[in-house]
């Protein structure tokens, strides 16, 4: 008997559904660190500074049906824009699937558990981060790419 082989190894992220789309997002919280683009050269540059809805004991958003309305500049990362993810980690899932490498080990998709990406020191549970608040400097807390 031969064993169906997952839908992240047999569609493109085009052909997911919403829910499977969904799915493919491990949870990291990577994507919720504050970034800082250079005016002149445009480089993007990351800092250890979240939002005040990212959930610190588990790297999720604490209100994510409504991230982008309490965050107005959080990005929806959307089929459409998967091109323009160059900003997110390299171990993004979406990036990972995009390049047509496969998920890793610890992608909960592949081992099952969501603590895996914890337990593999990927994502903000893995670095020392600072909620955003008011006139706090950004470039106090500068890291690199995670």
């Amino acid at each position: 008997m031969t064993k169906e082989k997952p839908f992240w190894e047999t569609k493109t992220l085009a052909e997911m559904t919403t829910e499977e789309w969904e799915s493919v997002c491990d949870g990291c919280g990577l994507c919720c660190l504050t970034k800082l683009q250079d005016d002149e050269t445009d480089e993007i540059v990351y800092t250890r500074v979240v939002c005040k809805y990212s959930d610190l004991k588990t790297g999720a958003c604490s209100d994510y049906e409504n991230r982008s309305k309490n965050v107005p500049t959080c990005v929806n990362l959307t089929l459409d824009r998967v091109a323009e993810f160059d900003w997110l980690p390299d171990t993004c899932a979406y990036r990972v699937l995009y390049r047509g490498d496969p998920l890793p080990e610890w992608h909960p998709l592949v081992s099952g558990k969501r603590e895996s990406v914890t337990q593999a020191h990927i994502g903000l549970l893995a670095i020392p981060v600072v909620v955003d608040q008011p006139d706090l400097d950004y470039e106090d807390y500068l890291m690199k790419k995670p």
